[in-house]
Protein backbone atom coordinates (compact mmCIF):
# COMPACT_ATOMS: atom_id res chain seq x y z
CA UNK A 1 0.00 0.00 0.00
CA UNK A 2 2.09 2.84 -1.29
CA UNK A 3 1.56 6.46 -0.31
CA UNK A 4 2.89 9.68 -1.85
CA UNK A 5 5.79 11.60 -0.36
CA UNK A 6 6.90 14.99 -1.58
CA UNK A 7 10.62 15.82 -1.68
CA UNK A 8 11.82 19.40 -1.91
CA UNK A 9 15.42 20.16 -2.86
CA UNK A 10 16.66 23.43 -1.48
CA UNK A 11 19.83 25.45 -0.96
CA UNK A 12 21.49 24.69 2.35
CA UNK A 13 21.11 28.14 3.89
CA UNK A 14 19.10 29.72 6.71
CA UNK A 15 15.43 30.36 6.06
CA UNK A 16 14.83 27.72 3.41
CA UNK A 17 12.80 25.34 5.58
CA UNK A 18 10.83 28.25 6.97
CA UNK A 19 9.96 29.41 3.44
CA UNK A 20 8.77 25.93 2.47
CA UNK A 21 6.61 25.67 5.59
CA UNK A 22 5.14 29.16 5.07
CA UNK A 23 4.31 28.40 1.44
CA UNK A 24 2.45 25.24 2.41
CA UNK A 25 0.67 26.97 5.31
CA UNK A 26 -0.52 29.80 3.06
CA UNK A 27 -1.87 27.21 0.62
CA UNK A 28 -3.69 25.35 3.40
CA UNK A 29 -1.56 22.21 3.07
CA UNK A 30 -0.97 20.33 6.32
CA UNK A 31 2.37 18.60 6.92
CA UNK A 32 1.83 15.26 8.65
CA UNK A 33 5.51 14.41 9.04
CA UNK A 34 8.79 15.78 7.80
CA UNK A 35 12.39 14.66 7.50
CA UNK A 36 15.32 16.92 6.67
CA UNK A 37 18.61 15.68 5.28
CA UNK A 38 21.46 17.89 4.21
CA UNK A 39 24.74 17.97 2.40
CA UNK A 40 27.18 20.86 2.25
CA UNK A 41 25.37 22.30 -0.78
CA UNK A 42 21.68 21.44 -0.51
CA UNK A 43 19.00 19.97 1.69
CA UNK A 44 16.23 17.50 1.00
CA UNK A 45 12.96 18.02 2.81
CA UNK A 46 10.83 14.87 2.65
CA UNK A 47 7.22 15.23 3.72
CA UNK A 48 3.93 13.46 3.92
CA UNK A 49 1.24 16.10 3.41
CA UNK A 50 -2.54 16.06 3.17
CA UNK A 51 -2.58 17.30 -0.45
CA UNK A 52 0.51 16.22 -2.36
CA UNK A 53 -0.50 17.66 -5.74
CA UNK A 54 -1.33 21.06 -4.29
CA UNK A 55 1.93 21.09 -2.31
CA UNK A 56 3.92 20.26 -5.42
CA UNK A 57 2.17 22.97 -7.43
CA UNK A 58 2.61 25.80 -4.90
CA UNK A 59 6.22 24.91 -4.10
CA UNK A 60 7.13 24.61 -7.78
CA UNK A 61 5.47 27.98 -8.41
CA UNK A 62 7.77 29.47 -5.73
CA UNK A 63 10.81 28.10 -7.58
CA UNK A 64 11.53 24.98 -5.52
CA UNK A 65 12.68 21.77 -7.17
CA UNK A 66 10.05 19.20 -6.14
CA UNK A 67 9.34 15.55 -6.85
CA UNK A 68 6.87 12.98 -5.65
CA UNK A 69 7.82 9.40 -4.78
CA UNK A 70 6.02 6.35 -3.50
CA UNK A 71 6.85 5.23 0.03
CA UNK A 72 5.43 2.68 2.45
CA UNK A 73 4.15 3.62 5.89
CA UNK A 74 3.83 0.90 8.50
CA UNK A 75 2.23 1.00 11.90
CA UNK A 76 4.11 -0.48 14.85
CA UNK A 77 3.71 -0.44 18.62
CA UNK A 78 5.45 2.62 20.10
CA UNK A 79 7.62 0.64 22.51
CA UNK A 80 11.13 -0.79 22.66
CA UNK A 81 11.44 -3.41 19.92
CA UNK A 82 8.54 -2.17 17.77
CA UNK A 83 10.83 -1.13 14.93
CA UNK A 84 13.16 -4.10 15.46
CA UNK A 85 10.30 -6.50 14.68
CA UNK A 86 9.61 -4.77 11.37
CA UNK A 87 13.32 -4.69 10.54
CA UNK A 88 13.53 -8.44 11.11
CA UNK A 89 10.80 -8.98 8.49
CA UNK A 90 12.55 -6.64 6.04
CA UNK A 91 15.95 -8.24 6.65
CA UNK A 92 14.55 -11.72 6.01
CA UNK A 93 13.10 -10.47 2.71
CA UNK A 94 16.41 -8.79 1.82
CA UNK A 95 14.53 -5.52 1.31
CA UNK A 96 16.93 -2.72 0.36
CA UNK A 97 16.00 0.39 2.39
CA UNK A 98 17.04 3.68 0.79
CA UNK A 99 15.89 5.79 3.76
CA UNK A 100 13.39 5.88 6.58
CA UNK A 101 11.88 8.26 9.14
CA UNK A 102 9.23 7.92 11.81
CA UNK A 103 6.58 9.70 13.86
CA UNK A 104 4.33 8.72 16.77
CA UNK A 105 0.55 8.80 16.85
CA UNK A 106 -0.86 11.49 19.07
CA UNK A 107 -2.73 8.77 20.92
CA UNK A 108 -2.95 5.01 20.95
CA UNK A 109 0.62 3.93 21.65
CA UNK A 110 1.50 3.46 17.98
CA UNK A 111 4.26 4.78 15.76
CA UNK A 112 4.48 5.13 11.99
CA UNK A 113 7.63 4.21 10.09
CA UNK A 114 7.97 5.64 6.58
CA UNK A 115 10.26 3.72 4.22
CA UNK A 116 11.59 4.25 0.71
CA UNK A 117 12.84 0.99 -0.80
CA UNK A 118 14.88 0.16 -3.88
CA UNK A 119 12.05 -2.30 -4.70
CA UNK A 120 8.93 -1.57 -2.67
CA UNK A 121 7.12 -4.63 -4.04
CA UNK A 122 9.52 -6.96 -2.17
CA UNK A 123 9.01 -5.06 1.08
CA UNK A 124 5.25 -4.73 0.64
CA UNK A 125 4.85 -8.46 0.04
CA UNK A 126 7.01 -9.42 3.05
CA UNK A 127 5.27 -6.96 5.38
CA UNK A 128 1.84 -8.12 4.23
CA UNK A 129 2.71 -11.78 4.74
CA UNK A 130 4.00 -10.98 8.25
CA UNK A 131 0.76 -9.18 9.13
CA UNK A 132 2.43 -5.78 9.54
CA UNK A 133 -0.15 -3.01 9.15
CA UNK A 134 0.55 -0.69 6.23
CA UNK A 135 -1.24 2.64 6.21
CA UNK A 136 -2.88 4.52 3.37
CA UNK A 137 -2.87 8.32 3.03
CA UNK A 138 -6.19 8.74 4.87
CA UNK A 139 -4.91 6.68 7.82
CA UNK A 140 -1.72 8.75 7.91
CA UNK A 141 -3.78 11.96 8.04
CA UNK A 142 -5.94 10.54 10.83
CA UNK A 143 -2.82 9.53 12.79
CA UNK A 144 -1.65 13.14 12.81
CA UNK A 145 -4.81 14.48 14.45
Amino acid sequence: MKIKQISVYSENKPGQLSAICRTLAQAGVNITTLSLADTSDFGIVRMIVDDCEKAKAVLTEKGHLVNVKDVLAVCVPDRPGGMAEVMQVLDAAKADIEYSYAFAFHKGGKAVLVFRFADSNVAEKALGQAGVAMLNEDEIAEASK
